[in-house]
């Protein structure tokens, strides 16, 4: 069946299938799929492999960072993530990397880049958040479970360090059979950035 017969059937209003096209990359060759949420916010589904009706799917949730992803940004882990997530993805033969429009934590890029002064001030990122009158992390992970579903993956193993995407996934009604780490070594510029991940926000590091 195909991607937009499977949206079809399932009818979920909270997001809209716009394009797929296949995507063949230096990580391996996927099938790209643009989504649109309900206010407009648009994600992409990057896979690998039939997902649909399969169970126990490697998934990564990607949240977008233009610094990190697009610029090569070292204060942040993201790029590496990401690659990692693909290259992971393509290795398992069936696998889904969500991207994700939720910049600098969900407080938008240039929030993020005011963040960013106030750590060159010596706050972390979370009293960075706090000092612009943000919580920690704004993100959410319900449309992610959306999209899932409209693709149509039954379960999913979930490539991540952040115990917050499971509970995400599973309050948006995912079936979560697994987490996996995606831990990437430290350089001098992200070291800090990386220990606050793991003592403020609990991530598996």
């Amino acid at each position: 069946m195909s991607i937009a017969h499977q949206i079809s059937a399932v009818g979920n209003e909270g997001v809209e299938f716009v394009a797929g096209a296949d995507l063949p990359s230096r990580f391996g060759n996927f099938r790209i799929h643009g989504f649109r949420g309900r206010l407009g916010e648009e994600m992409l589904a990057i896979v690998h492999g039939d997902v649909a009706g399969a169970d126990e799917v490697l998934v990564r949730l990607h949240s977008q960072c233009v610094t990190g992803d697009a610029l090569g940004s070292l204060r942040c882990d993201c790029r590496e993530q990401l690659e990692a997530g693909l290259s992971a993805v393509a290795e398992s033969g069936v696998g889904v990397v969500l991207y994700l429009p939720q910049e600098g934590r969900g407080i938008g890029l240039l929030n993020k880049i005011r963040a960013y002064a106030l750590q060159d001030s010596g706050l972390d990122t979370v009293e960075a958040n706090h000092a612009l009158g943000f919580p920690d992390d704004l993100r959410s992970y319900e449309l992610a479970g959306e999209v899932l579903v409209e693709l149509g993956v039954e379960s999913v193993r979930l490539l991540t360090n952040n115990p917050k995407k499971r509970d995400g996934l599973l309050a948006a009604g995912i079936r979560v059979v697994g987490v996996e780490p995606l831990c990437i070594p430290a350089n001098e510029h992200n070291a800090f950035y990386l220990d606050t991940k793991r003592t403020k926000s609990g991530h598996l590091l």
